[in-house]
């Protein structure tokens, strides 16, 4: 079997196409925005997709992150496993064989925290649950990503007083994923939902917040007790688009090597898809080659990304030369490798296993 980088060598000696992480910036990103919320008074949940890493979790709650995000039920399972005793399930759990395991996972975790946004939710939950150890639920709300959630302050309410009332549950509040730029709406939706809930005598302790792009933000909707936030640990191109960071807080890479060069302007790398996501967020390419500024990605099969070399301001590479591809969309590609390998200033730190890579259920 073909080894696995060790701490000591450079990066110069890792096998491609292998997803890099810098030490230093992963350090930074995760202690600028756990200040950021600290300052403006909120708790801070960070979403594990992004990374899937126990040991970068723990980096987070050192800093003083109050829980972890968990998107499916298999996460938290990973999660709750290393240790991890404050999750929140920000997805509606259903079947039978689903239930039975979120019962499981909140017998051995001090706090679990799922979220519905329907009434079948609510009663799948409560049949589960009616014996049990309580189940906190929080009611999902569409404040304009189109998504899931319930539609209206009204809506969001009623579904809260059936939690409520419900057995073995206790209504612990509202949670949302609002769109880019949504500050204004997530306020109105949450402080008019909060008005009808007190109308009602029913407490609403949590009032949860998200997004990386808006996550310098947060402080524009007082009415959220808590933000989560995934991307923002490593960003990504997107991230940098965005403004939400600069190229310097770009913590991950995919090390690449050029396997062809067909003709003058086409080189050929050795990361497909499968190492390299295919999530375009509004790109017309598949990443950003950072010796090779005007270079474009034009498109990826399994194993080969095809590059277009017309545009390239830089000396043109050579087979094999290795390049360091900025993703997209980081979250994805930590999902396509079985481990990754830290760094700092070009020497290999650590190697982690993704320990919930493909946990999506």
């Amino acid at each position: 079997m073909f080894p696995w980088p060790e701490p000591g060598q450079n990066l110069s000696d890792v096998p491609t196409p292998m997803a890099v992480i810098d030490e230093d910036r992963l350090a930074a990103n995760i202690a600028r925005a756990q200040a950021y919320m600290n300052a403006h008074g909120k708790a801070f949940r960070p979403h594990i997709k992004t990374h899937k890493i126990p040991a970068v979790a723990r980096a987070q709650m050192a800093a003083g992150a109050c829980g972890l995000n968990c998107q499916k039920l298999t996460e938290a399972e990973v999660f709750a496993a290393a240790g991890f005793q404050d999750i929140l399930i920000t997805y509606n759990i259903l079947g039978p064989a689903r239930l039975a395991r979120l019962r499981a996972l909140n017998d051995a975790v001090p706090r679990l925290v799922v979220c519905a946004d329907s009434e079948t939710t609510v009663e799948g939950y409560a049949r589960t649950f009616a014996s049990a150890k309580p189940l906190h639920v929080l009611v999902e709300c569409d404040t304009g990503a189109g998504r899931v959630g319930v539609q209206s302050p009204a809506a969001a309410a009623a579904l809260a007083g059936q939690i409520a009332a419900a057995p073995g549950l206790v209504f612990d509040g509202l949670l949302t994923y609002p769109p880019v730029g949504g500050a204004e709406r997530v306020e109105a939706f949450l402080s008019e939902t909060m008005a009808l809930l007190a109308a009602q005598g029913i407490d609403c302790p949590v009032r949860s917040n998200s997004g990386s792009p808006d996550l310098w933000k947060a402080h524009l909707v007082p009415s959220a007790t808590e933000h989560r936030a995934g991307t923002y640990v490593y960003n990504d191109r997107s991230m940098v688009r965005a403004g939400e960071c600069s190229r310097d807080d770009l913590a991950m890479h995919v090390l690449a090597t050029v396997v062809s060069r067909p003709t003058p302007t086409r080189a050929v790398l050795d990361a497909g898809s499968k190492a390299l996501t295919s999530d375009l967020l509004g790109f017309t390419d598949h990443g950003e080659i950072e010796e090779l500024p005007g270079a474009r990605i034009l498109s990826l099969s399994e194993e080969h990304a095809v590059v277009d070399l017309s545009a390239c301001t830089a000396a043109l590479p050579a087979v094999g030369d290795v390049v360091r591809v900025i993703p997209n969309h980081t979250c994805v590609v930590s999902n396509l490798f079985d481990r990754m390998v830290f760094h700092r200033d070009g020497v290999v730190t650590r190697v982690e296993d993704v320990a919930a890579r493909g946990t999506v259920w």
